[in-house]
This record gives structure tokens, sequence and C-alpha cells, in this order.
């Protein structure tokens, strides 16, 4: 790189100092972009289903699909195998396949109902392939690689930003609630119009996102003073070394991380299901907004409070907004707000701030690669949030119950979490 120079820092961590090029902050706003047009392949495809039981198990296979096309996108871009155009390409193709396949079989409800054994359409194959399989892999790509390019060029402050980002693909979905939400009958135009806005906002990332130079750092901000930040260090902890995969893999904290993504992973897309169940869609678009904006509010508190902290207290708002929406479900329309907005704020916020504590335990050399594993955990969270909206059909206030279990459990665990490497007599 131009006019790079390289220097260490208190713990030997060495940095490539160089300018900020022009089109740094393009390639944030493309990648939120790019970020918002997965987002009705999860959310919107969640929310229109209106709790139809076969097209459940379509949602957990794509979530699974998606969990499994994270990890080896990222391995390819940072090995060289692949370009992040190339990589992008891919991910933009196989999405828009995943968005026409619903446009063309109806919508959510009405492909589910054909792909379900004895269903008129006989569509069953096309569904699971082109969504779930294909559509799956395409968002679990463009997450991935996008969220790795922001990191890599904002290494100053990378939660911050790569929260902004995955933010959006919460509420890249509200547009499609607000349209096809009160009119079922839009919904088929309603993915025709996010397939080609797939094509469009992906393509365009394609084209400008590359990966920053292996430890670049910006020249407008002197690294070794920022590696001493007395603040930094007592709120968030730097990692104790740089782990590898495999060493990550052997510690206690990155399957305790995985358990925690998973269970609020499953509570987060579950309110998703049961809230559109009660016909309310004013109220599932506001949690879905908040979804995706709750993620840069927790990421700014938890650099004030640091991020255990402010992770229980994410987990602990989540689990009361399903005790909110299990006394709504009771009481009546009155309580329904209070429990959709606390389930919005916890639901999509705990994400980022994992993706933060991957980064402080396990260091930024393989934080990528690390974080990608913690995160297919999104498919344990897939298949529980489906058995939750299934148990929902018969006994919902059971299932809100054990979906607040569910998220209170990680609450009280998340303040025990050590940082891999510390001796035990120092405290958490």
């Amino acid at each position: 790189m131009e006019n790079a120079e390289v220097v260490r820092d208190w713990r030997g961590r060495s940095y490539l100092i160089g300018p900020v090029p022009r089109d740094r902050t393009r390639m944030l706003w493309l990648a939120l972009a790019a970020m918002a047009a997965i987002s009705p392949l999860q959310y919107g495809f969640a929310a229109l289903l209106a709790g139809d039981a076969p097209g459940l198990f379509l949602l957990a296979a794509c979530l699974l699909c998606q969990a499994a096309g994270a990890l080896p996108a990222i391995q390819l871009v940072r090995r060289g195998r692949l370009s992040v155009r190339a990589t992008l390409t891919i991910g933009a193709a196989l999405s828009t396949i995943g968005l026409l396949t619903i446009a063309l079989t109806g919508g959510p409800t009405a492909a589910a109902a054909s792909a379900w054994p004895g269903g008129s359409i006989g569509t069953g194959p096309a569904l699971l392939l082109g969504y779930a399989v294909l559509g799956g892999l395409g968002a679990g790509i463009v997450y991935g690689v996008c969220s790795e390019v922001v990191s890599s060029w904002y290494p100053e402050r990378p939660a911050a930003q790569v929260s902004l980002v995955t933010g959006a693909f919460g509420y890249g979905a509200v547009p499609m609630l607000v349209w096809a939400g009160p009119a079922p009958g839009a919904t088929p135009t309603a993915f025709l119009v996010a397939a080609v806005f797939a094509v469009a906002a992906i393509g365009a990332a394609a084209r400008a996102l590359r990966l920053a130079p292996h430890r670049w750092w910006p020249d407008t901000v002197e690294p070794r003073s920022h590696a001493l930040d007395a603040a930094i260090l007592r709120r968030n902890p730097v990692a104790v070394k740089q782990f590898g995969l495999a060493q990550a893999l052997r510690t206690r904290a990155l399957p305790a991380l995985a358990v925690i993504l998973a269970c609020a992973g499953a509570v987060s897309l579950f309110d998703v299901i049961a809230v559109a169940a009660t016909g309310s869609w004013a109220a599932l678009a506001v949690m879905v907004a908040l979804n995706g904006a709750g993620r840069s509010l927790a990421v700014r508190c938890s650099e004030l409070f640091g991020r255990r902290r402010v992770l229980a207290t994410v987990l602990t708002v989540l689990a009361a907004g399903q005790v909110l929406l299990l006394a709504a479900l009771q009481a009546g329309q009155p309580l329904l707000w209070p429990g959709v907005i606390a389930a919005g704020l916890g639901g999509g916020a705990f994400y980022p701030l994992v993706a933060s504590l991957v980064r402080e335990f396990f260091g930024v050399e393989r934080v990528g690669e690390i974080h990608a594993v913690v995160h297919s955990a999104k498919a344990v969270a897939g298949v529980a949030a489906v058995a939750l909206a299934l148990l929902s059909l018969t006994a919902p206030a059971t299932a809100l119950l054990v979906a607040a279990a569910l998220a209170a459990l990680p609450a009280l665990a998340t303040l025990r979490l050590r940082a891999p490497g510390l001796p035990a007599t120092i405290p958490v």
C-alpha cells in the first residue's frame, strides 16, 4: 500500500498505517444496502407466513443454509481464492433466485401450502432448492462478506460500523411489511420488487467493495495511543493474544457465545412470527425496525458501560418482552405495544454485541472466521424458533414462557463470561 508505515503497540500487534481511501464511506453504505436487500429472505418471509406450519419448515431450512454459507465465503475471500466482487456476485445471484422463487409461487403462505405434501401446485422441490437452499446460501454469503469488508476498513471502531450495516438486515424488510402486510394480494409483487432491488444493491456492492490490506489502520487515528486508551481497556479489554480458529474452538468462551446466540436468535425470530399472527402489521413493522436500529444503540451503550453488562441487559429486555407479549395475549391489545418495543429492542441488539465479544476475546487476526463459527449457531436458532412457532399454534402461552426462559438463562450466564487466556484469579 502506498505511503504506508508499520508500527507496533504495547502488545506487539503491528499496524499498517495508511491513508483512508476516499470511497470508504461509500463502501459502508453500499454494504448496508446489500444487507437490506437480503432481509426479506428471513424477516419478510417469516412475518408474511402468519404462522403457516409448512412454511416454517422452509424457513428453518433457509436459516440452516444461511448459517452454512457465511464461513466458506469468508475463508475463500480471506485466502484469495475468490475476490470480493466474485463472491458477492454469486451471493447476488443466489439471493435473487430465492426472492424470485417466492414471488413466482404466490408469496410465503401460498408457496408453503404448495410445498406441503398433497399441495395442489407441486412446487415443493423448487421451493426447497430455490428459496431455502440457494436463497439461504446467498443471504449467508452476502452477510458474511459485507461484515468482513466493513470491519476491515473500520479497525478503530469495528463494532459500531458493523452494527450499523447488520442493522439493515433487520429493518430492510420493513417496506415489504408495510406494503404487503395489510394487502396479502400484493405479496408476490413485493417479493418481485425485492428481487430487482437485490440485483441492483448487491451488484453495486460487488463492484465497489474490497478488503482492506492486512492489518491496515487509518492514518487519522494514532494506533499506539488508541491501544493504551484507559477507558477502552477498562470497559472492553483487548484479547490476551491473537487466537487461531482451532485454538478458539478449544476454549470455553466460544461455545458459550454460540449458545447465547442460538437461544436469543430463536426468541428473536419467534417473536416476528408471533407478532405477525396477531394481525397488527403496524406493531410488526415497528418491532422489525427496532430489531435493526437497536443494534447500533446497544453497541454505543456497550462502549460506555461494557459489552458483557449491556449484553446481559439486552437479553433481560428480550425476556421481559416475552412476558409482556404473554400479558397482551391474556389481557388484550393495550399491552401489545410494550411487548413489541421490548422484543424489538432486545431481538437484534445481541448480534453485534456477541460479534464484539468474539473480537475482544479472540483478537482481530482471524475474527471473521471465528465469528462465522459462532454465527453458525443461527442454524440451531432457526430450528428452535420453528419449534416455538409450532408450539404456539396449540399452546401460545407455553411457547412465550419457554421463549422468556431461553432469553433469561443466557442473561444470567453472560456476566460470567471470561476472556480466554486470563488467569482464573483475575476477576471477570
